[in-house]
């Protein structure tokens, strides 16, 4: 292999890449890989989930930009490159029957347009390797998504010198893998699950499961299993960086990490799409392309 490798990772919100995928793209960049974050919105309308810091005046009043630097800090434990694409934070609608999404909002942009901002970046950095959300936004959020629609548009749009010239959006490039984040899938839940009662301790993902059954949630098919226990500490720190958003004595850290390791020591994708030659199950998202080049 002797072009440089490069995985792009699209995200709808601040603390996204650090929920779903971080250990993976840690991994990479002590690789080489070089590794890129793009934040589709700014996260001024999430709510402050971390109790320590709701009702704090500072940080409601300046959202935006605490959550600018949450992301800074993030980036920085990651080791990853990040860029913005500079939509605005639908908000995660509530109600029976539902508010209507507010004006200007990431969720109400025309997808090709704003797919177009996502070329660029693609173009200019020219990954291999780009993942993403499902079409179900991973979970209902309008925002989530939307990311998908515009990342599918991008990937195939990266190419399409017609409706992105050029001129305008850079040379055309064609990734070569397109992946979803699936990190939060059924055998996981259960298998920790299991091994936390196992050994005659409390479960966090007692309820986890049973939302799972009264949702009936489709399950997704797992094509890749990235081993990265080496880096889950990696991820946890940059969870924690953002601040407003995990509460660091919360039901995300209740899994002893020793566990996690031995249980369950990788993160998994789906193949969505891809233009090489590749045998399933992989554990590599660069499998087809290291061997290609």
């Amino acid at each position: 292999m002797t072009e440089q490798l490069r995985l792009m990772a699209v995200h709808a919100h601040p603390d996204d890449e650090s929920s779903k995928g971080a250990a993976t793209m840690a991994k990479y960049v002590s690789e080489g890989v070089e590794v890129m974050v793009v934040t589709c919105t700014g996260g001024e309308r999430g709510s402050i989930l971390n109790p320590k810091l709701q009702g704090d005046p500072y940080v409601e009043a300046n959202i935006r930009e605490v959550r600018r630097k949450e992301m800074d800090a993030a980036r920085e434990i990651l080791g990853v490159g990040q860029e913005w694409l500079g939509f605005v934070d639908s908000g995660l609608p509530e109600g029976d029957p539902l508010p209507p999404l507010p004006e200007g909002c990431f969720a109400l942009e025309d997808v090709d347009a704003a797919a177009g901002r996502l070329v660029r970046k693609i173009r200019a950095f020219r990954p291999q390797v780009v993942t993403t959300y499902d079409e179900n936004g991973g979970y209902p959020h309008p925002d989530h998504i939307m990311t998908h629609k515009v990342t599918m548009a991008a990937f195939d749009g990266a190419v399409d010198t017609v409706k992105y010239p050029e001129d305008e959006f850079g040379p055309a490039y064609q990734p070569r893998k397109l992946y979803y984040n699936q990190g939060f899938n059924r055998p996981r839940t259960e298998a920790l699950h299991q091994a936390l009662l196992d050994r005659g301790l409390e479960s966090p993902y007692g309820d986890w499961l049973k939302r799972w059954d009264d949702f009936e949630r489709k399950e997704r098919t797992l094509t890749t299993f990235v081993p990265c226990a080496d880096f889950f500490e990696t991820r946890d720190q940059a969870l924690i960086a953002h601040r407003t958003q995990i509460d660091p004595d919360g039901g995300w850290f209740r899994v002893p990490m020793e566990i996690q390791k031995e249980v369950w020591p990788t993160e998994e994708y789906e193949l969505s799409k891809s233009f090489v030659d590749t045998a399933l199950p992989e554990s590599d998202l660069f499998a087809g392309i290291r061997d290609n080049d």
